[in-house]
């Protein structure tokens, strides 16, 4: 790369990780912690040897069943400077917890177990949670009710509430430095196998903020031909409920994709019917939590008319989980790791890159800078083919400049360059692209 593209270069950089700072840390000063919560203070006994002020010395009493995925009750009434007990019992199907503001809790419970909390003296109202991640947010909300003369306000009138907000985005430089650091996801995509039957195993892990499939987030890119069978072994070696939901076969939903527990497996099979390049994800409730997790990844399997080009690579678009990177996007798991690391291809070689938008909520608009689309490819139908118009209505040569893809949607694009040079591939809803949707394609002769 000459001198005067390597300035342009480093230009373009230093813009996009201005705007980056400027939108990025904007747009998530407005984010606030899905489990963040007021911080609920209560007086406390048996703690420094005294009565806490405004102690009754009476004891309220209560049990909570967990159905579902809510409390029952999913209130209690406690009379002014009473001490709580809650009895917890998990007639769920899945682990769960119950947690107060003021730190008291639970065990986390299996199905059929059972807890007593004691939660200390009451003087205001509040609320209890299941800690398990997403679950809060799907309704899982124990109201804590006082009665009496003191009211929701703390002892001193005052109202106690935590505004603390994500502010934490990481600028593009230091996010592009971070995944020079670490082994890039595999995007170059190999032939589909001969063989006809695919055996796997898929073992759930959860390390920290991020949960996968064998060890990656995505999980493991599968291919294959129409009429092949896949046959996938799901273990569960975490600590709580995960399943799986592959959307290249058409099964009854009931048992395959069925939640397991820590130490449980399944056996997962179907036939892949249709070509195209399918989703799969862990399918436990409340499910955006577990793929913004991690647990998600891509089935591709080839329509009968594929025809073979010079380089393949799978690109899997996919948000940033709100507890630990909150605003940023990816393509395959790392912010900006195809800057870090760029894909390789020359002059001339024709590139087809699969896409796949696993969501949960984000569209993708995908886009590289430079290039023209000769051939676009999604959901089941060409929209160009080698520059002619599908549909035979466009006369002349056409091509397209995106593809445009909601969530769970995905496609292929193909295009030759013949100049060398650095092509970026972005999602073109820009913002979405300045927080790491963003990668390049490194050309040369």
């Amino acid at each position: 790369m000459n001198s005067e593209a390597k300035n342009n270069n480093s230009a373009i950089h230093a813009i996009i990780g201005a705007v980056l700072v400027i939108v990025v840390v904007g747009i998530s000063a407005l984010v606030t912690s899905p489990d963040s919560s007021p911080a609920w203070t209560q007086a406390q006994t048996g703690q420094t040897g005294q009565t806490a002020p405004g102690a009754t010395g009476e004891v309220t009493k209560a049990k909570v069943t967990i159905v579902g995925m809510s409390f029952s009750p999913s209130s209690i009434d406690v009379p002014a400077g009473n001490t709580l007990q809650v009895e917890v019992v998990n007639e769920g199907k899945m682990a769960h917890d119950l947690v107060f503001e003021n730190g008291a809790r639970s065990a986390l419970l299996s199905p059929g177990e059972s807890d007593t909390v004691d939660v200390g003296v009451i003087d205001k109202s509040g609320e209890a949670w299941c800690s398990v991640a997403g679950h809060r947010q799907m309704g899982m909300v124990l109201q804590i009710n006082v009665t009496g003369s003191i009211g929701a306000s703390g002892s001193d009138g005052s109202q106690n509430q935590d505004h603390s907000m994500h502010s934490d985005v990481v600028p593009m430089d230091d996010l592009i430095a971070e995944a020079a650091l670490k082994l890039p996801y595999p995007a170059v995509l190999e032939p589909a196998p001969k063989e006809r039957v695919h055996e796997y195993t898929f073992e759930v892990t959860e390390d920290g903020e991020l949960w996968t499939f064998n060890g990656t987030s995505p999980g493991p890119t599968l291919r294959g031909h129409i009429g092949d069978k896949f046959v996938i072994t799901l273990v569960n070696k975490g600590t709580m409920g995960h399943s799986i939901d592959f959307h290249a076969g058409e099964v009854g939903p009931d048992e395959p994709m069925r939640t397991i527990e820590p130490g449980e497996s399944l056996k997962y099979e179907f036939t892949a019917n249709r070509g195209g390049i399918w989703m799969y994800h862990c399918a436990t409730m409340p499910m955006s939590t577990h793929i913004v997790k991690g647990m998600f990844g891509a089935v591709i399997i080839d329509p009968d008319d594929l025809e073979p080009v010079d380089r393949e690579f799978v690109l899997i678009q996919s948000e940033g989980d709100p507890d630990s990177n909150p605003g940023l996007m990816a393509f395959n798991g790392i912010p900006f790791q195809y800057d870090a690391h760029p894909l390789q291809s020359k002059t001339g070689e024709r590139v087809r890159m699969w896409v796949l938008n696993i969501g949960p909520d984000a569209s993708l608009s995908f886009h590289v800078v430079g290039a023209q689309f000769d051939t676009a490819w999604s959901e089941g139908m060409y929209s160009v083919y080698h520059g002619k118009s599908a549909n035979d209505l466009t006369k002349g040569v056409t091509g397209a400049q995106v593809l445009p893809l909601l969530a769970a949607q995905g496609g292929f694009v193909e295009f030759v360059p013949t100049e060398a040079g650095h092509y970026a591939f972005v999602n073109h809803l820009m913002t979405l692209a300045e927080r790491g949707a963003h990668g390049i394609l490194e050309v040369t002769d």
